[in-house]
């Protein structure tokens, strides 16, 4: 039996994209959600994945959902 639940992720998310439609700078977003301008950089390559209570924050700051910020893709 096959099983998404033994699949590894790959969350992708448009913070850079909002951000920019803004106008803010990665340390002015920072500021809005309470992190750092290196935990910006490192959301927005990619490089780390958000916990759940900031992806809410950016869902709050950005008007919209978390599924509109954030896409789960699936690798086989």
């Amino acid at each position: 039996m096959y099983s998404w639940l033994y699949m590894a992720p790959s969350i992708h998310n448009r913070v850079k994209e909002l951000r920019n439609e803004r106008g803010w700078t990665q340390q002015q977003l920072a500021e809005h959600v309470g992190v750092t301008r290196q935990s910006i950089i490192s959301i927005e390559l990619n490089r780390y994945v958000p916990s759940l209570p900031l992806a809410l924050m950016f869902s709050r700051i950005f008007g919209c959902s978390t599924d509109e910020i954030f896409t789960l893709e699936n690798r086989s």
